[in-house]
């Protein structure tokens, strides 16, 4: 399972520390925050202590209203149950009793400055980038036109050269030779660099280019949602290679099923202006537009 220290996650949001310094190292492992209402009246059968809990005006207003006994009872609940840490939002003063049972329970009690639903959003967007299931492969991660798409093929195959193609035509790299795989969600894949290789392209012949260096900041992105997975593969002289409408293949990474279309290549051919045909047929397709069908409904209107 993959976590990050409450260290991390202060400097990453540059929080000030009120409580709990001593125990930074702490760990992170679920990807969304909670906003403990129900817990401080006493419910707490779904109570996701694992996660961080945020207290905005809200919380704090409430626990204003207790009594000294009654706010040491429901403070006490949940602070029993160690969750990984405590932030405060919109820089709120009123709260020396939390920095006291924090500092007694060992637990990191942080402030941001921001409002409660930008930080929670900004926040649960790190979260679930930072903490999702990962792997890495070999390949090529290119955005064209606005579509994720993934090269794979043998080394050797030309996935570099023909991104390098894309992106003199205006397309945008993420990575290559090592791209790294992200599980956002159900359906959704997220493609981008492993740091290390960031905005390097390697061209056998020529060696590494720098990317952003070479052609700009727009021929860059850090990522991009994957929506196709593009194998290069050497030509097949028996293959059928002209269907009118191929037959849905896909390929599935960390549970998630990626179309999947094979290229062929052969001398002459522009393998890069197929990528640009494919990454559009795919967004057609997706509002419901296909030209093998309305090929057919023409076939159909002339014999009628």
């Amino acid at each position: 399972m993959k976590s990050i220290t409450v260290q991390k996650l202060k400097d990453t949001f540059q929080l000030e520390v009120l409580a709990g310094a001593d125990r930074m190292d702490r760990m992170i492992t679920r990807p969304r925050t909670h906003r403990p209402g129900l817990e401080f009246v006493g419910y707490f059968d779904f109570f996701p202590m694992e996660r961080i809990q945020i207290l905005g005006r809200k919380e704090i207003n409430y626990l204003l209203t207790l009594s000294v006994e009654e706010r040491k009872l429901h403070i006490g609940n949940i602070v029993k149950y160690h969750p990984p840490c405590f932030i405060v939002t919109s820089g709120q003063q009123e709260i020396p009793y939390l920095t006291l049972f924090c500092d007694q329970e060992g637990i990191p009690l942080l402030r941001t400055q921001e409002t409660t639903n930008e930080f929670i959003a900004k926040l649960d967007r790190f979260l679930l980038k930072t903490l999702a299931p990962e792997i890495s492969i070999h390949g090529v991660c290119v955005n064209v036109s606005g579509i994720g798409v993934l090269l794979r093929g043998k080394s050797g195959i030309g996935k570099s050269e023909t991104a390098h193609t894309l992106i003199r035509r205006g397309h945008r790299f993420v990575a290559d030779d090592i791209v790294v795989l992200k599980k956002l969600g159900p359906a959704t894949l997220l493609g981008t660099h492993n740091e290390t290789t960031r905005e390097f392209l390697a061209l056998r012949s020529i060696g590494l280019i720098n990317v952003v260096r070479q052609y700009g900041r727009k021929a860059f992105q850090d990522e991009t949602r994957i929506v196709l997975d593009i194998e290069l593969a050497p030509w097949q002289e028996n293959s059928l290679n002209n269907e009118l409408e191929v037959v849905p293949q896909f390929t599935e990474y960390l549970g998630v099923k990626i179309p999947h279309i094979e290229v062929q290549l052969q001398p002459g051919r522009d393998v890069a202006g197929l990528i640009e045909a494919a990454a559009n047929n795919w967004y057609l397709k997706q509002l419901g537009y296909s030209a093998a069908e309305e090929f057919m409904q023409r076939i159909e209107n002339e014999m009628q």
